[in-house]
């Protein structure tokens, strides 16, 4: 209050020296300000406005401070409007104009100054002039204090009014410094020429020139510089411009400020000097012996790089209006600005060099290379890191253009990589500019050495060769010629209105330069660079979110026949009446004779349509007249693989009707093409791809299609008993089972004499699945609740709402409480009960009402369920219940499956063991009592009748059950047959995830493994040590075995033809992988690609079982083309085969991983199905269908969402690690503890020693780890929480405060007036080069740029203690794609251990190399828990087809009996 009082008493004695209306104003503010309608600050700057005016005194502010910054120093503090509109701030024109230079000569084409001219005026000049022809008043001559005390003087005034003057300054000050709103927002001043800030500290002067120095012309004629003793003929050809070098050379602009000459400042025709020592164009020793000392040579017209001297480092020139200079060694002071420059160019030759061998590298492979390479000599730092790139993005996405132009026009751009991509967005760079400027001519671009070495070409087996080549070429011509129509720019880059050049080869085809117009290409100098990157975007951003609206055809349904007028007669008698329908064995229709089990077509309605084709599997006559039963083909363009199927080539669908004789058309043939019986060997033999010769009536099947999950499978065996051979259809008979596994079932009822209102029994059949009392079983988590309200986790915001938005300017960005890695939303897992009675209702007469089958259960509890709440889940095993006396009835049709609920004492073995033998396996040893919240001794009712009184279990498994030795009672269930393990070639196999999951699963032991990159071969090496690991093109191997090798150059025993019996692997998808249709270009990539040569594999090898895994956009690459040329070969070798797409975070990491998996079955094997969820996980990461062709598939999975455990969470994943420092390298160290969580005891195993490796993480530059250091530990922190200030990093040096120096269109100013937008383009105006900031805390490029990407939400966000991993990546940055990578407490990235665990390794798996090395081993990994869960499923496969062989063998056994 004192400060108020201090104010109220100043204005005291000033108000009887105002004008009336003034006083009038005055009492009218201080009225509102006491009955709160404007606070304290905005008095106070209206009372000063109110003075100002009155006293019309001058302070030396803006006007365009004004309209900018809204507030400025002094007395118009705050341009708050009045009630009536009018603006009480005071209009200041005098001291806006820039001092302009007498001295500056004109340069070469009439250059002036652009200080006078230039609208963005500089709130700085220090010196007062003339202003549009006014006269500066005499006031403006004086200081602020010189101006009151005139004042002073002259009327007279009484000293206290001079204190009141010079206490409003002490306000100013005051109030600044303790940073309040009235702190002046208008963006601190820049030099109007060279826009560098005046208060910044690395503002450098320049010293002055020696004595001896001469001006341009002066020293050109000095005859040191005579070039007529060396090379006499050397410069002629620069435009006769003479030519010399420069040493010890400083830039500066007309104030004499040091600054860089590449910023833009020269494009704009600000004049930039240089004083240097001149040598002769001869000489190359930089020292200063035999220079001729010159001053203020310029200005400087344009400024070139001549490409590398030999060594790494560019040429740079400079041209004046005399001659051309080029730039030798920089002056001691002027040093640091240079060696940027030169970083930026030899950033750029990296960049170039790097895309060209690598174009599918991503954002974060770059960074490792950049962070890798070591700066040559004598540029004065030691390391590149992020921010250098970040820093001279422009530059370098330019010189990446400037390469593009001269490259071939159908090669694909570098400037569309995605790793250019991803750099384009995060630094916010300008396309085009360079390309629409041309003034920076570079004479002789940057010698970058084209890169010739191709892929190899693809190693193809006759058949899959046959598909790609011949069979689709036709379609891509036909695609070019529809995308004929598709624009070339954008229209509103520089580029894109710039005029054609006439120059280019494209030009002079043009018919207005006098060329054929046949070519049809744009002129090259405006090929629009933002259409391409565009469409390179949205190429691959489809989120499944965002799927096309399904218009499902199912086929039946849709089925528009056309009646057709025909001449119907039966042939024979009726060989069965049933009621009033008479069958007939056959029928002649327009004289072709038709027979029960012959194949007809049916016209549409639509004419476009192609004819309906069906199986007759019986005819009749009733009321309705002539009839025939229709079981339909479906055409294979029907199914999934749509326009790339063979024309002839149907499938057998369960789809079947009742139709009149007269729809028929006329007679197909339709034959079954069975698998040879030599099928195994056939491989990779010459092969016609004509199946049937195409006489327009025969067609061929090999398949029964599941239209709902595309699969395709063998035919299923069906044959008709005697009695209905004439009316059997297959159809009908698989649809009505289908139908009544779908209704509940009760059998075997039990004797109930005491209760009248139900029947009670023994056994109930639902979905194919047997249901006993005292079963364990799975409900919907609404299936029932319990007694206990648990301490849920509040769903609160993460949002503060009362931040300093002058420490975090950031904060306000964060308006969404959606933090990605959080499992906020994740379902509840499946209830659990076991049975105590199975019952129906009885009715009225007493007989028990059989379309409703009860259930009576006892509730289990988990862990979480009871009081202690979620907490109580971390440390108990995942599969650990409590028995509870709580009942409850439910619906059978609600069950979701069967479990299996033991008490640990009773079982015969250890819990570990029993838990190991399947998913659906749980255990209790405690039971719940909900209203004492205790837990207690299971009742004796609860321990199971079949295992009663076994073994020991004893708790958590320590030792083998006691009791082993005591009879056991026979197993009910036949002994399972053991399943052999399949010889297995894993294909681009990486580090060897998913060779791991299959070991685990024990359907598999890899015997071969390929892959290229050696770190990652000895990994699997390591790991597998009975593998044969090949380092080498997988295109070469192939080609080897296929011409009869038996080894490889390296003596390598090669696998032949019938020793594979899986083959598995994730074939990289370069160069075609986007959504756009194929063109020309992408498809012969595609051809060349890895895709084509592992298909090759599997038709030469033809193993039993193919399986082939990759990211989730290959379903829906290039219109999902891709996906269906690979289901097409599989489906022309003869393999059953599907598609789905799989979440990994669903069956047991904690990590959000989407995969494809596309899995093929040989004949006579039976085709897996994808594996149910087994944890639950966040919905929004579990959009799984994949829409093809507009219609939606989902994979096989019937539980959805839901899971049988929780999810799991980062704690659970690594809470058990030991803490470590950024950097930290120690390879291996000691645990520091036991493991916490039932995910730690799994991942930990039984390892004797236990050793924690690879529990290293990245060393990150001082100014991320600053960056790192103060993002806090609340979930959902990201780079947004960083609080801008200056802060002393780790090597010493000092970061910079951001500074926001221009408003925000779109997000408005914060709370207290202050600015947001840190580049002019927030105005929606073009970027300006000169708003770059460097070495902040807050990192300036992701304001920039953070309107148009979501606010970068995620970059330095630490990981969530209780949510998940993004997508693992193969290499952890704060700034890449997935930034989410800090550690939830320690100021670091993930560890390589902590990612190892993210993907499901086991702590004993090893990684080989570097850390970077190991960590693109581990982010490239199939997670093993993933391929674990799908190795359990073909397991089943094969258990189920050897059991089936085993009952056949019985049969055959039993006959041969019965007939001796």
């Amino acid at each position: 209050m004192q400060f108020q009082d201090h104010v109220k008493e100043k204005l005291r004695l000033v108000q009887d020296f105002l004008h009336v209306d003034a006083q009038d104003q005055l009492t009218s503010l201080e009225e509102k300000m006491k009955s709160s309608e404007i606070s304290m600050e905005i008095y106070i700057s209206k009372v000063k406005s109110l003075l100002g005016k009155e006293l019309n005194l001058e302070n030396g502010s803006h006007v365009d401070g004004m309209e900018k910054n809204g507030k400025t120093n002094g007395f118009t503090n705050g341009s708050h409007k009045d009630e009536d509109g009018e603006d009480v701030t005071m209009d200041m024109h005098e001291e806006e104009e820039a001092v302009k230079s007498p001295t500056a000569p004109k340069g070469k084409g009439g250059r002036r100054s652009k200080a006078n001219s230039d609208n963005k005026k500089s709130p700085v000049s220090t010196r007062v002039t003339r202003n549009s022809g006014k006269q500066p008043t005499i006031l403006s001559m004086f200081s602020k204090v010189c101006v009151y005390i005139f004042y002073f003087v002259l009327y007279n005034f009484s000293f206290t009014f001079l204190a009141v003057q010079l206490f409003n300054i002490q306000v100013s000050i005051f109030c600044f410094k303790s940073k309040s709103v009235l702190q002046s927002k208008t963006p601190p001043p820049k030099c109007p020429d060279c826009r560098q800030y005046l208060d910044d500290s690395d503002l450098k002067f320049f010293q002055g020139d020696p004595d001896n120095a001469l001006d341009e012309p002066e020293m050109l004629t000095d005859e040191r510089l005579s070039l007529f003793d060396s090379n006499e003929d050397g410069f002629e050809s620069y435009e006769d411009l003479p030519q010399h070098k420069i040493t010890n050379f400083s830039v500066y602009d007309k104030r004499g400020h040091l600054c860089p000459f590449d910023s833009g400042l020269i494009e704009k025709n600000v004049e930039l000097y240089f004083s240097c020592v001149v040598k002769p164009i001869y000489d190359d020793n930089p020292c200063l012996d035999g220079g001729v000392p010159a001053k203020k040579l310029g200005p400087i017209n344009a400024w070139w790089i001549t490409g590398f001297d030999g060594g790494e480092k560019a040429l740079i020139g400079f041209t004046t209006a005399f001659a051309d200079y080029i730039l030798m060694q920089p002056s001691e002071e002027y040093a640091p600005i240079f060696a940027l420059m030169q970083e930026k160019i030899y950033m750029s030759k990296i960049v170039v060099e790097f895309l060209q061998k690598n174009p599918d590298a991503t954002y974060e492979d770059l960074l490792n290379k950049i962070e890798t390479t070591v700066p040559p000599a004598g540029l004065n730092f030691n390391c590149f890191t992020e921010d250098t790139l970040l820093r001279h993005a422009q530059f370098v996405v330019e010189q990446v253009e400037s390469y593009d132009e001269a490259g071939d026009s159908d090669e694909q751009p570098i400037i569309v990589t995605p790793c250019m991509r991803d750099l384009i967005k995060l630094a916010g760079v300008t396309l085009g500019k360079r390309r629409a400027a041309r003034r920076q001519a570079i004479r002789h671009p940057t010698k970058i050495e084209k890169d010739s070495k191709g892929p190899t070409k693809a190693t193809t087996t006759k058949l899959v060769y046959q598909i790609f080549d011949t069979f689709f070429s036709d379609q891509i011509e036909q695609n070019d010629k529809e995308s004929g129509v598709k624009r070339h720019r954008c229209g509103v880059c520089e580029v894109c209105q710039s005029p054609d050049c006439g120059k280019c080869t494209a030009c002079k085809d043009m018919i207005k330069f006098g060329g054929s117009g046949k070519s049809k290409q744009a002129c090259k100098q405006r090929r629009c660079p933002n259409l391409a990157v565009k469409e390179a975007e949205d190429d691959e951003n489809i989120e499944e979110e965002d799927v096309p609206v399904e218009k499902t055809k199912k086929v039946a349904s849709a089925k528009r026949k056309k009646q057709t007028q025909c001449k119907l007669t039966w042939i024979g008698e009726p060989v069965q009446t049933e009621g009033k329908k008479q069958y007939y064995k056959k029928v002649s229709v327009n004289d072709e004779v038709l027979e029960v089990g012959d194949c007809v077509s049916v016209s549409s309605e639509d004419p476009s349509i192609p004819l309906y084709l069906a199986r007759i599997t019986s005819l009749w006559e009733d009321a309705s007249g002539k009839m025939f039963h229709a079981h339909w083909f479906l055409r294979g363009i029907h199914t999934v693989l749509g326009e790339s199927s063979d024309p002839l080539e149907l499938v057998i669908v369960d789809e079947c009707e009742d139709m009149l004789l007269n729809y028929v058309q006329g007679k197909v043939n339709v034959t079954y093409k069975p698998p040879s019986n030599n099928w195994f060997m056939e491989g990779g033999m010459d092969v016609d791809l004509k199946v049937i010769d195409d006489d327009g009536k025969s067609f061929f099947y090999q398949f029964w299609y599941d239209t709902e999950f595309a699969r395709f499978e063998t035919p299923p065996k069906t044959t008709p008993s005697e009695d209905c051979k004439f009316k059997f259809c297959g159809s009908c008979d698989r649809t009505k089972e289908r139908e009544r596994q779908e209704i509940p079932q009760a059998f075997e009822p039990l004797e109930n004499e005491d209760n009248d209102s139900k029947a009670l029994y023994a056994l109930a059949c639902f979905k194919g699945e047997q249901f006993r009392v005292g079963d364990g079983i799975y409900l919907p988590p609404e299936g029932f609740n319990f007694s206990v309200k648990p301490a849920s986790p509040v769903k609160r915001s993460h949002r503060k709402e009362d931040v300093d938005e002058e420490l975090y300017p950031e904060y306000y960005r964060k308006s969404s409480d959606y933090i990605k890695g959080s499992n906020l939303d994740a379902p509840e897992p499946f209830r659990i009960g076991r049975i105590k009675e199975i019952f129906c209702h009885r009715r009225s007469n007493g007989k028990p009402d059989m379309s409703e089958v009860k259930l009576r259960l006892y509730k289990f509890y988990r862990p979480e369920n009871t009081h202690k709440g979620v907490k109580a889940s971390y440390h108990t095993d995942i599969n650990q219940l409590y028995w509870s006396d709580e009942e409850v009835t439910v619906s059978m049709s609600e069950v979701l499956g069967r479990c299996q609920v033991e008490y640990g004492e009773d079982l015969n073995e250890s819990v570990q063991d029993y838990s190991s033998g399947g998913p659906d396996r749980f255990y209790f040893l405690e039971a719940y009592n909900a209203k004492s919240k205790s837990f207690e001794d299971p009742p004796n009712h609860a321990r199971s009748s079949v295992h009663k009184g076994k073994g020991k279990g004893k708790g958590k498994g320590k030792g083998k059950a006691s009791a082993a030795q005591e009879p056991q009672e026979t197993q009910t269930e036949p002994q399972a047959p053991k399943v052999p393990k399949y010889r297995t070639l894993d294909v681009f196999s990486g580090c060897g995830g998913l060779s791991e999951g299959f070991h685990q699963a024990g359907i598999s032991e890899t015997l071969w493994a390929i892959e290229m990159w050696e770190p990652a071969a000895q990994a699997f090496r390591l790991n597998n040590p009975g593998t044969t690991v090949f380092t080498e093109d997988c295109n070469i191997l192939l080609k080897l075995v296929m011409s009869g090798e038996k080894t490889n150059s390296l003596g390598q025993k090669l696998p032949q033809k019938g020793d594979v019996e899986m083959l598995c692997g994730g074939p990289p998808c370069q160069g075609f992988s986007g959504m756009n249709r194929f063109n020309s270009r992408t498809y012969s990539k595609f051809k060349n690609s890895l895709v084509v040569s592992y298909l090759s594999y599997c038709d030469y090898y033809r193993p039993k079982f193919f399986l082939l895994e990759n990211v989730r956009n290959f379903v829906s690459f290039k219109n999902s083309m891709v996906l269906k040329l690979t289901l097409r070969c599989l489906v022309r070798m003869g393999y059953q085969c599907t598609f789905g797409v799989l979440q990994a975070g669903q069956y047991g990491v904690a990590q959000t991983r989407r995969r494809a998996i596309i899995l093929a079955a040989a004949p006579g094997e039976k085709l897996p199905r994808y594996p149910e969820p087994l944890h639950v996980f966040a919905p929004r990461a579990c959009s799984l269908s994949v829409v093809v062709d507009e219609k939606k598939y989902v994979s096989n999975v019937t539980r959805g969402n839901g899971g049988i455990y929780r999810t799991i969470t980062v704690r659970d994943t690594m809470s058990d690690l030991p803490e470590i420092r950024n950097g930290a390298a120690a390879l291996e160290i000691s645990y520091n503890g036991e493991p916490q969580s039932w995910f730690q005891r799994q991942i930990r195993g039984t390892q004797y020693q236990p050793i924690l490796r690879d529990h290293i993480c990245k060393d990150m530059s001082a100014l991320v780890e600053g960056r790192m250091r103060h993002i806090p530990l609340a979930p959902g922190s990201d780079w947004r929480d960083l609080p801008n200030i200056e802060v002393r990093l780790k090597d010493g040096t000092m970061t910079k405060k951001l500074r926001y120096t221009h408003s925000d269109k779109k997000n408005g100013r914060s709370s207290t007036g202050a600015l947001r937008g840190v580049c002019t383009c927030a105005g929606g105006k073009p970027c300006d080069p000169a708003d770059r900031q460097f070495n902040t805390l807050i990192p300036w490029c992701l304001p920039h740029t953070g309107n148009r990407h979501n606010h970068w939400a995620g970059l330095y966000g630490r990981l969530e203690w209780d949510g998940f991993f993004s997508t693992t990546v193969t290499n952890p940055e704060p700034m890449g794609k997935q930034g989410r990578v800090l550690h939830p407490e320690q100021h670091r990235v993930v560890s390589v251990r902590e990612c190892a665990r993210s993907q499901g390794f086991p702590d004993t798996y090893r990684f080989f190399g570097n850390i970077l090395d190991k960590h693109r081993q581990v982010g490239n990994a199939v997670p093993p828990p993933l391929s674990r869960a799908i190795g359990l499923e073909l397991k089943k496969c094969v258990m189920e087809r050897m059991k089936e062989e085993q009952a056949t063998e019985n049969i055959k056994q039993e006959k041969m009996e019965v007939s001796d």
